[in-house]
C-alpha cells in the first residue's frame, strides 16, 4: 500500500495539501514571511502521531469493552537549534477521563499502539526520543 499527497503553491509561502481528497492549507508564521493561513508542516507530524495512536487506542479499548471515557492526547516537541531543525524530544501524553476506568487496559492499549501498531510513532522514534505518559482523571499512572 502506498500513500500519495499533493501540495500546490497558493501564493506567499502557503501550500494547499490534498490528502485523500481532503484539503489542508499549510503556511509559515508572519515572522518568517508567511501569512499564518494554516499550520506549519512539522507540527502536523505531531498531529499525525496523535491521530495514529489515538485511533489505535480507541479501537483497542472498544474491543476490550472499555466504555464511558474521553481521551485527549497532548503532544509537545523540542527542536534542535541547527539546520535542518528537527524534533529531538517528543512528550506524548494520553489523558483519559471517566469513572471506573481500568488502568491495566488503558496501559495495554497505549503500549500496543506505541510499541507495535502506530506507524507514525515507529517512524518518529527513529529520529526523536518519545516520552509517553498516561493520565486517568489528571493522575499519572505507572506503565
Amino acid at each position: 500500500m502506498s500513500s500519495k499527497t499533493s501540495a500546490t503553491w497558493v501564493g506567499g509561502l502557503a501550500f494547499d495539501a490534498e490528502i485523500n481528497g481532503h484539503h489542508l492549507i499549510m503556511d509559515a508564521d508572519r515572522d518568517f514571511g508567511g501569512e499564518n493561513r494554516g499550520p506549519r508542516p512539522k507540527p502536523l507530524l505531531l498531529a499525525a502521531l496523535s491521530g495514529c495512536s489515538g485511533m489505535d487506542v480507541v479501537s483497542m479499548l472498544e474491543k476490550m469493552r472499555v466504555e464511558g471515557f474521553t481521551l485527549r492526547i497532548d503532544t509537545e516537541a523540542d527542536s534542535t537549534f541547527e539546520h535542518p531543525v528537527t524534533y529531538h524530544t517528543i512528550r506524548f501524553n494520553f489523558h483519559f477521563e471517566g469513572g471506573d476506568l481500568p488502568p491495566e487496559k488503558l496501559v495495554k492499549a497505549v503500549t500496543l499502539s506505541t510499541q507495535k501498531y502506530c506507524g507514525v510513532h515507529a517512524m518518529l522514534q527513529k529520529s526523536a526520543r518519545i516520552i509517553v505518559k498516561i493520565f486517568i482523571n489528571n493522575q499519572e499512572i505507572e506503565q
